[in-house]
């Protein structure tokens, strides 16, 4: 996604049937959330 790119995560995206998945390393997660949701994106992660 550009707008991980525009922060400087990199990340890992499957793609199923019905369902995409965007992985991102531990210490990135909050800042990727962060950026995902100012970019417009849902964001649905476990609690």
């Amino acid at each position: 996604s550009g707008a991980l790119a525009q922060v400087g995560i990199s990340l890992f995206a499957v793609s199923t049937f019905d369902t995409d998945y965007i992985l991102v390393k531990d210490g990135d997660l909050i800042r990727s959330i962060r950026a995902l949701k100012e970019a417009g994106y849902q964001v649905d992660y476990p609690v």
